[in-house]
């Protein structure tokens, strides 16, 4: 006769749970996006429901809101949807691993390098936007009739303070 022993502390396997899903246009509620967008990133391959319910309403997981921040993310680093369907492909047709996340890598490298191009340019607009509007705080006290011939020499302005060229540009010729 054998005997069996208890299976102490075995690990209990989680159970499979139901996995939610909401139709369409809860999706677009919780993505901020518009139903008719969510259906062209459909149309598009970009997005898929996981299944349609008898009345035929799309259904998605948890992981579509992912996806659509995701797809809103690329679109605010410059992005078209068609880039993003290349962009797809491309993943998916890597072959590995290592060189879908090198092609990502490459990607996110090249985009983060133009952002802070772009940012410094912003930088020196905001410096530029500043300066004009301080050297404009002082004309309301200006003749209207003199304000665009001689607001590079009148007295409010220090003889020597040149016009920002966000100011200075309305009258060169």
């Amino acid at each position: 006769m054998a005997i069996q022993l208890p299976v102490l502390n075995r690990p209990s396997r989680p159970q499979p749970q139901a996995q939610r899903t909401v139709r369409v246009g809860e999706l677009a509620r919780a993505s901020g996006k518009t139903v008719r967008a969510l259906h062209l990133y459909e149309e598009l391959g970009l997005l898929v429901p996981v299944e349609r319910s008898k009345g035929g309403y799309r259904l998605y997981d948890e992981d579509a809101l992912t996806r659509v921040r995701w797809i809103t993310k690329l679109q605010d680093m410059g992005l078209s949807l068609s880039g993003i369907q290349d962009l797809t492909r491309q993943w998916e047709s890597s072959g590995s691993a290592p060189l879908a996340m090198a092609q990502v890598e490459q990607l996110l490298s090249d985009k983060l390098a133009e952002t802070r191009e772009q940012m410094t340019r912003l930088a020196t607009l905001e410096a530029e936007l500043q300066a004009s509007l301080e050297y404009l705080r002082t004309c309301p006290s200006c003749d209207p009739k003199q304000i665009v011939d001689a607001c590079s020499s009148c007295e409010l302005h220090d003889e020597h303070e040149h016009a920002p060229e966000l100011v200075a540009g309305f009258s060169a010729q």
